[in-house]
């Protein structure tokens, strides 16, 4: 495992501060605020803890309030129920006693069922594209020096983007955008922690979706910009050190909204994860 992914994996790992309780880091990626994929991928895990011999097929959450990067996240567990296929859990997290999201989890024991799927989407092979990291080095120059670390720092989650939009020269696009996703280095063997960093990276590249049809960008002057809520629902079991095309569209937007929504694919075209999310597109 690399370093740079090691240092995520331990951000997952929550601390126990008892009665289904849990701390959690924060890390600052260069935004203003803290990543949302983090205290998605941090509430799962919290209430991961919590069960034991099932794993989630689904997550509804709600970002409350922004979440500041320089302050440690608390998470409380409540066990909803305990059935005999399923367990629900409820999760909320806090900062300085506010509540910045609460969220919903679902998890099952292993089952087998009726078996179906949509095709997976073509695609250009991710050996064919540059990473996120490859273009930020391209677009570096052209922007202010205090972006410029965002763009270049190391990640954990490595993104190659197909046909990605220039941040600082939008154009009118379809609402449809693919990348490939995958941790760097090998993962150990846990489900969990998977479900985790999927659920960590699935709030990268989403809400922009909606964007491409206004060509504009979050960096686009007078642009307010953030996720209101986010859902997943796990199908099959997958590897994040492997690769995973993300093919998202955004089928309307509308009151200052734009809803996306997503589908997680493998190499061999299995349809993994989908996702689904409302954001804040307002231009001021």
């Amino acid at each position: 495992m690399l370093e740079v992914t090691k240092k995520l994996v331990d951000l997952l790992d929550l601390a126990p501060i008892g009665d289904d309780h849990f701390q959690g880091d924060s890390e600052d990626l260069g935004f203003p605020n803290v990543f949302g994929g983090q205290v998605l991928g941090q509430a799962l895990m919290a209430a991961s803890r919590t069960v034991e011999g099932r794993l989630c097929h689904s997550l509804h959450a709600y970002f409350l309030r922004p979440g500041n990067h320089s302050m440690p996240i608390d998470y409380e567990v409540q066990r909803v129920r305990d059935g005999g296929s399923f367990s629900v859990r409820r999760v909320i997290a806090r900062q300085g006693g506010k509540e910045i999201l609460t969220g919903s989890m679902s998890f099952q024991v292993a089952e087998q069922g009726f078996e179906h799927q949509l095709d997976m989407p073509k695609a250009p092979a991710p050996e064919d594209l540059k990473s996120e990291q490859e273009w930020g080095q391209l677009l570096a120059p052209q922007v202010p020096e205090k972006m410029r670390p965002s763009l270049l720092r190391d990640r954990p989650i490595e993104i190659r983007p197909v046909n990605p939009v220039n941040p600082l020269k939008p154009e009118v696009r379809p609402p449809h955008k693919q990348s490939w996703f995958r941790a760097q280095g090998q993962l150990p063997d846990d489900p969990v922690l998977h479900r985790c960093l999927l659920t960590y990276a699935s709030d990268f590249h989403f809400l922009g979706t909606s964007l491409n049809p206004h060509g504009v960008t979050f960096m686009s002057k007078n642009m307010q910009v953030a996720s209101l809520d986010h859902a997943i629902w796990f199908h099959r079991d997958f590897r994040m050190d492997e690769w995973l095309l993300y093919d998202k569209d955004s089928p309307s937007a509308c009151a200052g909204r734009g809803f996306n929504r997503g589908n997680f694919f493998n190499r061999q075209g299995v349809l993994v994860a989908s996702t689904t999310q409302e954001a804040l597109i307002r231009q001021r």
